[in-house]
């Protein structure tokens, strides 16, 4: 029977594990309020683009900027009052080189001078302080770009542990995976990482560049982190993906998967042997079969590579039948 063939050739196959993993953002910021209030003013919409320092929503600022006006008042008069003292401490020192006025009156009036600089600077760091604090009724982006989604509205009372929103730059993602703690010794850096879609394709290609020293306690994994350019947008973050972690390369035989058969759970595939006269016939052999490399199984035992296996017409071969291969 006139057979088509194909050698079973040795091609370099990873050694690879695949996992579930988390995409996240290295530039995305989830904006909260410094302060507690309520929302008057909101400058944005979601999926907006935005610049660095752009006011994105406003806290109700009015008791903030009474404080304000209070204290500058407060400094206001101290300032007069500093004033008042410094013509006194001048007048003295005048008088006291006329002789009219003793030296403990100098020193007292230098006494009282000291005290309202003293005075003076305290207010000038309160002020300072408050002023600080008026900023942050006004929310703005720490950097370029898309505002997410906004949960709040006008007229919600937030507090410095309600989030407003989130900021994402566009730009480099990162892979984090957990790696069961049996595989933590193969880990190293630099390990190629591949993050594939729900299909198998690969989509990004990186390299490990953290591993974590600590242990998960209560899953047992280690964290290994992978940065990918995400240039088409493929991703996003938060989103689960899968990836593939290749622990190294070795050399295996690869058959198609149409010459293989499945009988029994057990794998196998005919293989045409040359016979002393110069003629072949087919040999039924059991494989052990590893990956799957596109169309081919990697086989870890029963072919060896050379070996001459059938892909057509196995359905109609018997063990020791005679054939004519074909290449």
């Amino acid at each position: 029977m006139p057979v088509k063939v194909q050698e079973a050739r040795a091609t370099p196959v990873n050694d690879a594990t695949e996992y579930v993993a988390t995409v996240k953002s290295r530039d995305s910021a989830v904006m909260m309020p410094q302060v507690e209030g309520q929302v008057t003013k909101i400058l944005v919409h979601s999926g907006e683009s935005v610049r660095a320092g752009a006011a994105l929503m406003e806290i109700d600022p009015l008791k903030q900027q009474a404080t304000v006006k209070s204290q500058e008042s407060s400094r206001a008069a101290q300032q007069a009052n500093l004033n008042w003292t410094k013509q006194q401490y001048e007048r003295a020192q005048g008088l006291y080189s006329a002789g009219v006025v003793s030296k403990q009156d100098l020193d007292q009036a230098k006494s009282a001078l000291d005290a309202a600089q003293a005075q003076m600077e305290s207010l000038d760091a309160q002020v300072s302080e408050q002023q600080v604090q008026l900023h942050y009724y006004k929310v703005v982006a720490p950097w370029g770009g898309i505002v997410g989604d906004i949960p709040v509205r006008v007229g919600d009372r937030v507090t410095s542990a309600t989030q407003l929103t989130t900021v994402d730059k566009p730009g480099s993602l990162e892979v984090y995976v957990y790696v069961p703690i049996e595989h933590s010794a193969q880990l190293k850096m630099n390990l190629p990482v591949q993050v594939l879609d729900s299909d198998g394709n690969v989509l990004a290609n990186s390299r490990i560049d953290f591993i974590s020293p600590q242990v998960d306690n209560t899953t047992q994994t280690v964290l290994v982190k992978a940065r990918i350019a995400n240039s088409n947008d493929a991703l996003r973050q938060s989103q689960f993906i899968r990836a593939r972690v290749v622990w190294g390369t070795h050399d295996s035989p690869e058959v198609p998967m149409l010459a293989v058969s499945r009988l029994a759970g057990q794998y196998f595939a005919f293989v045409a042997e040359p016979q002393s006269s110069g003629s072949y016939i087919a040999r039924q052999k059991a494989l052990t079969i590893g990956q799957t490399v596109g169309n081919n199984y990697e086989v870890l035992a029963g072919i060896k590579p050379g070996d001459k296996v059938i892909v057509s017409g196995t359905q109609f071969l018997l063990d020791g039948a005679p054939v004519i291969p074909q290449s």
